[in-house]
C-alpha cells in the first residue's frame, strides 16, 4: 500500500525500455524445461486447480472441467475487445481454450466453457498459433481460460521460444487457481488477468460450484501481485507486466463487490488496475435462478465504481 493518498502519474507505471518477457531468461538458463516437467507431473493425478480432481488426464480421465488430455481451443486471433492496455493498436493475441474449471450458471461463453465447442490441437500446432499471432503484430499472447491446459501451454511456449517468440504472456483466468500452479508460473507469466468474481463464498458455490472461492482467489491474487506487481506499460501505453483484475457487477449485489474491492486496495495495492465490468446479462442457465434473471441497473454499476474509488482504487475504473 502507498504511504500517501495522492495518486501517482501514469508515468510511474512505465516499464524500462529494455524490458523482455520473463520466460526468456528462464529459457536461457534451462529452467523453462524444468517447469514443463513439473507441470506435467501435476497432470497424472490432476491438480491444475483447487478442485484437485485427481484424475489421470494423460489417460483421458475426465474431471470437473471436462477438459480432454490434449489442448482444445475454440478460436485464435487478434482481439480488440479487451482492456486498452492489452489491445493497443495491434490487438491482443488471444487463444481461447475450451472448457473451464468454473461452472458459472450465467456464463456468456457457455458453448465454449461448458459445452466444450472447439477442436483439439497438438502442442506443436499451439506453438505455431503463438508465432502466427506475433507475426501479424499482436502485442501479447493472451491465453484465455488456460487453467486446465497449463502443461500444454508451457510445452508449446518452449517450442515457440526456440523459434523466436518474444511477446509478453497473459494468463487470463477465472481467479479460481491452485497456489501450486501459480507459483510454478513465477517467471513465466508477464501479465496476470484474473477475474475476482465473488466476495461471498455461498454465492460462489451456488452460482459457480466453487468451494471457498474468496480465499482461493485472494491468495492466488496475492501471489500474482508478488510476482509481477501492479500493471506497467511501455511508452505507447501497452501493458508489459503486472496484474489486471476484472470484477463483474452482478444484480442484487451477488458479487459482493465491497469485500472484493476492499481486499484489492488493502492487500494488493491501491494502484491495482481494476476493470469493473457492467456487461452482465442473463445467459446459459441464469433463468433457473431468480436473482440472475435481469441485467444490472445503472445504480448498481455506479455503486460499485463509487465503492472502488472510496477504497482508493483509481486505475482502470
Amino acid at each position: 500500500m502507498r504511504e500517501t493518498d495522492a495518486h501517482p502519474t501514469e508515468m510511474e507505471f512505465r516499464i524500462d525500455a529494455d524490458f523482455e518477457p520473463a520466460y526468456l531468461r528462464l529459457h536461457r538458463e534451462g529452467q523453462l524445461a524444468q517447469r514443463v516437467h513439473m507441470a506435467l507431473g501435476m497432470f497424472e493425478a490432476c491438480r491444475m486447480c483447487p478442485r484437485e480432481c485427481g484424475v489421470n488426464r494423460f489417460q483421458g480421465e475426465i474431471g470437473v472441467c471436462s477438459a480432454p488430455p490434449r489442448p482444445k481451443i475454440s478460436s485464435v486471433g487478434p482481439h480488440y475487445g479487451e482492456e486498452p492496455p492489452l489491445v493497443g493498436f495491434g490487438g491482443s493475441g488471444t487463444i481461447f481454450f475450451s472448457h473451464c474449471n468454473l461452472k458459472c450458471v450465467f456464463c456468456q461463453n457457455s458453448d465454449i466453457s461448458q459445452l466444450g465447442h472447439g477442436y483439439e490441437i497438438s502442442t506443436q500446432e499451439l506453438a505455431g498459433k503463438m508465432l502466427q499471432l506475433q507475426s501479424i503484430g499482436c502485442h501479447n499472447i493472451n491465453f484465455v481460460t488456460p487453467t486446465p491446459y497449463v502443461p500444454h501451454t508451457l510445452e508449446a511456449l518452449e517450442l515457440a521460444v526456440g523459434q523466436g517468440l518474444k511477446l509478453p504472456l497473459v494468463y487470463n483466468c477465472g481467479g479460481y487457481e491452485s497456489m501450486e500452479m501459480i507459483r510454478l508460473l513465477d517467471g513465466i507469466v508477464d501479465i496476470y488477468m484474473p477475474d475476482f468474481k465473488y466476495g461471498d463464498d455461498e454465492n460462489a458455490k451456488k452460482y459457480s460450484k466453487a468451494e471457498h472461492y474468496f480465499s482461493r482467489c485472494s491468495e492466488a491474487l496475492e501471489e500474482m501481485h508478488r510476482q509481477v506487481g501492479v500493471l506497467k506499460m511501455d511508452d505507447r501505453g501497452i501493458a508489459q507486466r503486472g496484474v489486471l483484475i476484472r470484477h463483474l457487477v452482478m444484480p442484487h449485489g451477488l458479487a459482493g463487490s465491497r469485500k472484493v474491492l476492499e481486499f484489492i486496495a488493502k492487500c494488493l495495492s491501491k494502484d491495482s488496475y481494476v476493470n469493473i465490468m457492467a456487461q452482465y446479462y442473463p445467459s446459459h442457465r441464469a433463468d433457473e435462478f431468480s436473482p440472475l434473471t435481469r441485467r444490472i441497473t445503472p445504480y448498481e454499476y455506479d455503486e460499485a465504481v463509487t465503492l472502488a474509488r472510496d477504497c482508493g482504487l483509481h486505475r482502470g475504473l
